[in-house]
């Protein structure tokens, strides 16, 4: 995915400041926050500090901040390069993978050794309380051969693995401190850290300020000494209010219709930065009408993606063509996609028997997804559904549709790394543990096709593999491909080298403030 929520939950604390309360008639402005802090708002919540218990996107955002892993990817290329790990072998029949860790500190100036590696892995691939353990599925074991000597055994050849354990929750954490304090009282207020942060101060449903960890192996970095505010703001208004204002530095989800007043705001740098966003409507095929294909198909072909991207993202968005995401590597850019044909569509529901069905699209709040919702609601009533809106929470749209309790939603993911294994593990895949994202859909075959992609080192084979996963699950409607959006993020001027990376990661540590 991938994430365990690629749609992650939505931030339910608000904060309002300055300009914002002025604006309401709350108060007077207060002064622009001071130099020597970055601050970044978002909608997504910090709800744990554990690496391995969240999969949401506000955790994601945060954990790269808090915690190094074995390898980093860089910025600007997207190369993997050394990270914890100087170098690394791989052994001639790809089983083996041994890594040779630096000379590197946790935030309380301890040593972080093999052990260290070895007991995060293994948290990560056997608790029961890891929220993403598939990326090491492919692992046997994971031993310290010596304190400086990391060994990695696979069950079979795995070719995805080396991107595997960069992502966002494969960071190290220390044996001695989770083992002395007990896992939750080590990741309650302040843990012990191996990335370029370190924690100061946590205010669940409102903020976490991050200091420099002046233990960080990078030397040099960060490359500021300024302080880190990540700032839980629901309400996207606030947040541009506050943006503009300069009571903050950085908004992330830039509503789709402010994007064009922002781009000619003094001292604002609006981007879209490329993702490997996907959004979808998910159909739940564990009961009728959607567990019939040709319903499915019909409810596909009744959707004008093209149209819906351009209303709902103003244009930024391209059409999706297949179900996977378009910048991931072997995507298939000439697949035709699923055509627009409300008459093909009627004809299909016919055959479906499921003409007239009640299909109940759950909605949460957010603006997008009320907007995509009706969208949505119309398309269907006029090929003969009776499509109705239900209003959700995030934490009822998660238990609904973990359930399958649910006939429709859109919704949206992203992958954590280029490589497409994750992503048809997360999504298309029955047997993967994440029920093909809730939809329930499965196919042994493109199961087959999963395994086999992993094993397979050559890149032509490997692309003709995720071309056929893309053809089969496409026009089986595993999930209705809707459009690939960019990130949409706006930035303070006063700003240098901070961006948002397609796996949901802030360079902040790169990141310097403008005299």
């Amino acid at each position: 995915m991938n994430c365990w929520s690629r749609s992650r939950k939505r931030a339910a604390g608000v904060v309002l400041r300055g300009a914002t309360l002025l604006a309401m008639g709350l108060g007077s402005a207060m002064p622009a926050f001071a130099d020597d802090v970055i601050r970044v708002v978002s909608p997504y919540q910090t709800t744990t500090l554990d690496p391995m218990r969240s999969a949401a996107a506000g955790n994601i955002e945060t954990y790269g901040q808090l915690y190094s892993r074995l390898l980093r990817r860089n910025s600007e290329t997207g190369a993997l390069e050394a990270g914890l790990a100087e170098k690394w072998e791989i052994s001639a029949d790809g089983k083996t993978y041994t890594f040779h860790l630096r000379d590197a500190q946790f935030s309380d100036g301890s040593p972080i050794t093999a052990a260290d590696v070895a007991f995060s892995l293994d948290r990560i691939r056997t608790d029961k309380k890891s929220a993403y353990p598939a990326p090491l599925g492919a692992v046997e074991s994971v031993t310290a051969s010596d304190p400086k000597t990391v060994v990695v055994q696979l069950k079979s050849d795995f070719a995805p693995f080396l991107g595997n354990v960069e992502i966002w929750n494969m960071g190290i954490v220390s044996k001695a401190d989770v083992e002395k304090r007990g896992e939750e009282a080590a990741f309650a207020t302040v843990p012990v850290t191996s990335g370029p942060y370190e924690v100061r101060q946590w205010k669940p449903n409102e903020k976490l300020v991050l200091e420099p960890n002046p233990h960080y192996w990078r030397k040099g970095y960060p490359k500021s000494d300024a302080a880190v505010e990540l700032i839980e703001i629901a309400s996207p208004e606030t947040r541009i209010a506050m943006l503009k204002a300069g009571e903050i530095d950085v908004v992330r989800v830039v509503p789709w219709a402010q994007i064009d007043a922002l781009k000619v705001a003094d001292n604002i740098d609006m981007r879209l930065e490329p993702s490997t966003t996907i959004y979808m409507t998910l159909l739940s095929e564990k009961r009728e009408p959607f567990s019939n294909m040709k319903a499915r198909q019909a409810a596909a072909m009744a959707i004008d993606n093209k149209a819906m991207a351009k209303a709902v993202t103003r244009g930024y968005a391209q059409p999706a063509n297949t179900t996977l995401p378009g910048s991931i590597d072997f995507h298939d850019d000439d697949y035709p996609g699923i055509p627009f044909d409300p008459a093909k569509a009627k004809e299909l529901l016919a055959e479906s028997g499921m003409a007239g069905h009640e299909v109940k699209i759950l909605a949460t709040a957010d603006a997008t997804a009320q907007q995509m919702a009706l969208l949505l609601q119309a398309q269907w009533e006029a090929i003969g559904l009776k499509p109705v809106i239900v209003n959700v929470d995030g934490a009822a749209w998660w238990d609904a549709t973990g359930k399958g309790d649910y006939d429709a939603t859109a919704n949206w993911w992203y992958n954590e790394t280029p490589d497409p294994d994750l992503a048809v593990r997360w999504a298309v895949c029955g047997s993967c543990g994440s029920n093909s994202y809730n939809t329930f859909y499965n196919n042994p075959k493109v199961d087959e096709l999963v395994e086999q992609g992993t094993k397979e080192s050559d890149k032509a084979k490997r692309a003709e593999i995720y071309k056929e996963i893309q053809k089969i699950t496409t026009e089986e409607v595993s999930q209705i491909p809707l459009y690939y959006a960019p990130n949409a993020v706006a930035y303070s001027k006063r700003l240098d080298g901070l961006k948002l990376t397609p796996s949901l990661q802030w360079t902040l540590e790169d990141t310097t403030l403008k005299k």
